[in-house]
């Protein structure tokens, strides 16, 4: 050691200091990462548990939700970015240590913090959850990653589009390849038409209210919150950014609910259809959590009809029966598996089977899912989606009509199921859902209907009509 070294005082060892919107952000995505959670089960309550013990205000709660949300959305992007940035494969490091990374690429490249507080807050968090020789690798790292804007990054790291057009947008707009493919086949048309859905799949969704008829009304809940109507169900109300639906009253007594609008038009779509002979019995087969079997409840009891709602788990059920709760009509609310029904054949003048499926139709909601499902797990869901719209043709009498739902527009969960039980069974006929959704446009072909994140601003919800004839 050379004098000068000897005599260059001892710099003393600072403490990293913990800061509550990143530790939080953290938590959230080791929650998704270890647990297989989801990010909107996760993360309000530790908001809530954050605001309890006063570390949070609210814009601290929209930075926090925009990190963990924002990181989610663009795991694939940031994942290319960091490997071109590290010296040994992704795989390699550990998650912990990933999540640090991705949470600070984000601040960097997604959002507007200034480049030195992204860095040094990610480094001073990767201190306090990683240790500090953690830390300096992940600081080595953000330092490349701040070298570039993400449109620079991106020109970088994805495979040109005349070389590989599926790989080229999965690694632009953050989604697997085979999610990219399965929705570009379910879409058609062009590249402007996919590179709109996935876009549309990375921006936060609107927090849409339904008024239950019967029970409250629109106006009402435009007088409590600051809202926008809604663009297709009448029963629709868009809230403003930032507004709290739990704090109205109408939905807190159960009379009105969030829903998205694509959920909202099955619905309706169903109970517009017409029947022939009696409207008195209405199923919802899979009822949970309670949203359409809600909406339905209200729409029947308008007409003085009663709804069944099934659900075969009963902690799902139990979710149903909370949302029925007050309703003015006949309902009940069973747990019940639908593939082995204990109603009669026939019972039924109307059936909603919104079945079980991979939910790549709601993606702007549950970002990680994209990240969870693999193309394999549709294997798995195809012998149930099949039983249930088998069971419910059973279980309408002829004349009445059964709603097929998915929130998920892949082909193999949706056209294809429809054609393969109408082949096997028989004695049933597809109706033209479109003049159902008056004024909802670009709804296809026909005659079943598909709804798209960015055409309609809607989950991408599928519906087939199916009248009973023998």
């Amino acid at each position: 050691m050379s004098e000068q070294a000897r005599r260059r005082p001892h710099k003393p060892y600072r403490r990293p200091q913990k800061d509550p919107v990143r530790m939080l952000a953290f938590e959230a995505l080791r929650a998704v990462d270890e647990r297989d959670a989801y990010a909107n089960l996760v993360l309000p309550p530790l908001l809530r548990k954050a605001r309890e013990k006063g570390d949070f205000d609210g814009r601290d709660a929209a930075l926090a939700t925009e990190l963990v949300y924002g990181t989610l959305r663009r795991q694939g992007t940031y994942d290319a970015i960091i490997s071109a940035c590290i010296d040994r494969p992704l795989r390699e490091v550990d998650p912990p240590v990933l999540d640090v990374l991705a949470l600070g690429a984000h601040q960097l490249l997604g959002t507007r913090i200034p480049t030195h507080a992204a860095v040094s807050a990610s480094v001073e968090l990767a201190r306090v959850v990683l240790g500090d020789g953690r830390a300096k690798f992940v600081n080595a790292v953000l330092r490349k990653i701040s070298q570039q804007d993400l449109d620079a990054w991106v020109a970088q790291v994805a495979p040109p589009y005349d070389e590989d057009p599926e790989d080229h947008l999965a690694v632009v707009h953050s989604h697997p390849r085979w999610v990219v493919s399965a929705l570009w086949d379910s879409l058609g048309g062009g590249r402007a038409g996919i590179e709109d859905l996935l876009e549309a799949d990375n921006e936060r969704p609107e927090v849409t209210l339904v008024a239950r008829p019967g029970r409250s009304t629109t106006d009402e809940l435009a007088e409590a919150t600051e809202t926008l109507p809604g663009r297709w169900s009448p029963y629709a109300l868009r809230m403003a950014e930032g507004g709290e639906p739990g704090a109205i009253e109408a939905v807190k007594d159960g009379r009105a609910g969030v829903q998205d609008e694509g959920s909202q038009l099955v619905a309706i779509a169903l109970a517009n259809a017409p029947v022939e002979g009696s409207d008195a019995r209405w199923l919802d087969g899979c009822a949970g959590p309670g949203g359409k079997a809600a909406l339905l409840a209200a729409l029947a009891s308008e007409r003085g009809a009663a709804l069944l709602a099934s659900e075969k788990q009963p902690h799902r059920a139990r979710l149903v029966e909370r949302a029925l709760a007050g309703n003015p009509g006949p309902y009940q609310v069973i747990a019940a598996d639908g593939t082995r029904p204990p109603w009669r054949p026939g019972s039924f003048d109307r059936v909603l089977m919104d079945v079980p499926c991979s939910g790549l139709g709601a993606l702007r909601r549950r970002p990680e899912a994209r990240w969870r499902r693999r193309p394999e797990d549709l294997d798995g869901f195809a012998p149930l989606q099949r039983a249930l719209l088998t069971e419910a043709l059973s279980a309408v009498r002829v004349g009445g009509v059964v709603g097929y739902a998915t929130c998920s527009p892949h082909l193999a969960e949706t056209r294809v199921v429809v054609d393969d039980v109408l082949k096997k069974v028989g004695g049933a006929e597809l109706i033209d859902a479109r003049p159902l959704l008056p004024g909802v446009p670009a709804l296809g072909d026909g005659p079943d209907v598909q709804l798209w994140p960015h055409l309609h601003g809607t989950d991408a919800m599928y519906l087939a009509l199916l009248r009973r004839t023998a």
